[in-house]
């Protein structure tokens, strides 16, 4: 089916109007860093409050310049994974890059290095203010740091490391193509079948994307052990304790936090079990196996246009704020968007917020259907939220992982709100509340259920050596088996599904902040029920705020205290909610559903 969106390509000339600009611009990102290095380099320790301001500025525009170059590159290699010219380009600029980085590295290395007493007098005067947190968080960093001789090699052997491999990684999953009915399909084509109406095609496209991984399962073993490896390393140089300590300075929340999440989700595995065992029902089946998990209650075959999806979250995005639905616009109107579905194209979709000089691009894989247009919803609030927070300055608009969730969950909810109001018919809301509830299970449960994985292969992979494939095969098995408490069958073919989920080789620890933003943003979302507009002109300047300042303190100004550990259960306690009101639904639109008690806790 012809979508509109076959067409719908990004124009990177925003950012450079050919390559050659793009290669001028890096030699003189690399000049400017070279001078910036001769005039601070051993000085940064002893400048007074308007001096480091002004350091501060020009390595903001530095790294402005240096972003644009590689966010470009980036963008343009995602687009053909396959063409060696953008492969080249994107390693040209990955070593300038890094060469640059290397010129300027002591100036993160020398703040931290100062005494503490004397960074913090600095950082309360004015002139450092809208520096103040990202000085605060170097500071954090000080028991991590190494020498500048030792950080410069570490940087520049990244490049031929983990990042070589990471890039082999995204290409070895680019280029592969799975055999589904005589048809060769990509990998976002044929996982996009497990949501088909027809059992049996999503039996098939499971078994094929699994017969897809095998043949390179020992490459991908060995891309994962190297990284494993690569990072177990570099923890033990930085003096890290365990394998997610590094993640969560980055998250800006303590392990305590996290352990909270971790502890609180897993204990509620039970809402998992609970929801899958009313879709077996619901969809007749005698056992609800893993291919069936996506399955769709109905009209499943239901496809939205481009034109339709766009004006669909430009509405709701419109409806809860003016100013939201206004930067909405201008993705679609000035072409920020790559939506095409082309071979060679990066799978999946997501916001890649540039830099504060030019401003965020959008990637998805667009088919038309109702979770196409939740990713365009999703992926719109992460663009929102990089777009309003780029008035904090390059070294404070980024979010860490823990919100970055926020806005883009918060999208999804805008719009599905918006589709679950405009619907009288109960078959059809049921329908699109199991959805829903589908998503819910793979943002909070599944993501946990990962981070467990993840767990438990980076403490294997630290106490005994490099793993064989069945070591991952089993610890995906087994806490994935741990989750859905005996509701859904796993089959053989399934073993291997660890092995092509990008977030485990880019941002090792990275998935359990889907979880955190999705608890988040139900306790937002309640309030933004309770208190109408007004909740809606704090929200903006929440992402207004980017990064400005520690997550317990940004969300705190919306009544949300992110510190009590109680916290997450009001979350869990929602996503019962929703379920209990699906089984209520249920009951109404068949004979034999009925709703069951729910548990407390």
């Amino acid at each position: 089916m012809q979508t509109g969106a076959e067409n719908v390509r990004w124009d990177l000339t925003d950012l450079y109007p050919d390559e050659a600009a793009l290669r001028q611009d890096l030699e003189q990102a690399l000049a400017e860093a070279e001078a910036f290095a001769r005039t601070y380099h051993g000085r940064i320790g002893s400048l007074e409050a308007e001096e480091l301001a002004e350091a501060l500025r020009r390595y903001e525009a530095i790294l402005d310049r240096l972003g644009r170059a590689y966010t470009y590159a980036y963008l343009h290699w995602s687009t053909n994974t396959e063409d060696p010219a953008r492969g080249a380009l994107l390693q040209h600029v990955r070593e300038r890059y890094t060469q640059a980085s290397q010129q300027l590295l002591f100036l993160e290395l020398e703040w931290a290095a100062v005494e503490p007493e004397r960074a913090r007098r600095l950082m309360e005067t004015e002139a450092l203010r809208p520096y103040r947190h990202y000085l605060e968080l170097q500071q954090r960093l000080r028991p991590h740091l190494l020498s500048e001789p030792e950080e410069k090699i570490l940087a520049e052997k990244r490049i031929t490391g983990r990042d070589a491999w990471t890039r082999f990684f995204d290409e070895l999953l680019g280029s592969l193509r799975f055999e589904l009915n005589g048809q060769l399909l990509t990998e976002q084509e044929v996982l996009a079948k497990l949501y088909d109406p027809d059992r049996e095609v999503r039996r098939q496209a499971a078994l094929a994307f699994t017969e897809g991984l095998r043949p390179r399962i020992r490459e991908l073993t060995y891309i994962f052990n190297t990284v494993l490896a690569d990072k177990a390393s570099d923890d033990r140089l930085r003096g890290y304790r365990t394998w997610i300590e590094s993640r969560n300075l980055a998250n800006e929340v303590s392990d305590e936090m996290v352990e909270a999440l971790i502890r609180a989700v897993t204990e509620r595995y039970d809402l998992v079990a609970r929801f899958y065992e009313l879709k077996r029902r619901l969809l007749g089946l005698d056992e609800l196996y893993d291919y069936d998990r996506y399955a769709p209650l109905k009209e499943a075959d239901t496809r939205y246009r481009w034109e339709e999806a766009r004006q669909l979250v430009e509405e709701a995005y419109r409806a809860f704020h003016p100013r939201m639905g206004e930067i909405a616009a201008q993705f679609f109107e000035r072409r920020w968007i790559d939506a095409a579905m082309t071979p060679g194209k990066r799978s999946g979709a997501f916001s890649h917020g540039a830099v504060p000089s030019a401003h965020p691009y959008i990637l998805l894989n667009y088919t038309g259907t109702i979770r196409d247009v939740q990713t365009l919803a999703h992926e719109l609030g992460h663009g929102v939220h990089q777009y309003l927070s780029r008035k904090q300055g390059l070294l404070q608009a980024d979010t860490p992982l823990t919100t970055a969730e926020t806005a883009s969950v918060f999208g999804e909810m805008l719009v599905f709100e918006r589709l679950l109001a405009a619907e009288a018919d109960p078959s059809n809301r049921l329908a699109m509340l199991m959805g829903k509830i589908d998503d819910t299970m793979a943002t909070v449960f599944r993501q946990v259920a990962m981070n467990r994985f993840e767990d438990r292969m980076h403490n294997a992979r630290r106490q005994q050596g490099e793993l064989p494939t069945e070591a991952f095969c089993e610890f995906w098995i087994e806490t994935q088996q741990d989750m859905f408490r005996g509701s859904v069958v796993l089959g053989d073919h399934y073993r291997y599904w660890w092995s092509y989920i990008p977030h485990f080789i880019h941002t090792p620890g990275y998935v359990y902040a889907y979880a955190f933003g999705e608890l988040l943003v139900l306790a937002l979302f309640a309030r933004y029920r309770q208190e109408g507009p007004d909740f809606a002109e704090r929200y903006l300047q929440l992402l207004e705020a980017g990064g400005s300042d520690w997550p317990h303190v940004l969300v705190g100004r919306l009544g949300v205290d992110l510190t009590d550990p109680q916290f997450w259960h009001e979350g869990l306690q929602a996503i019962e909610a929703l379920i209990a009101q699906a089984e209520t639904l249920a009951a109404q639109v068949t004979q034999d559903a009925q709703p069951m008690p729910a548990r407390s806790g």
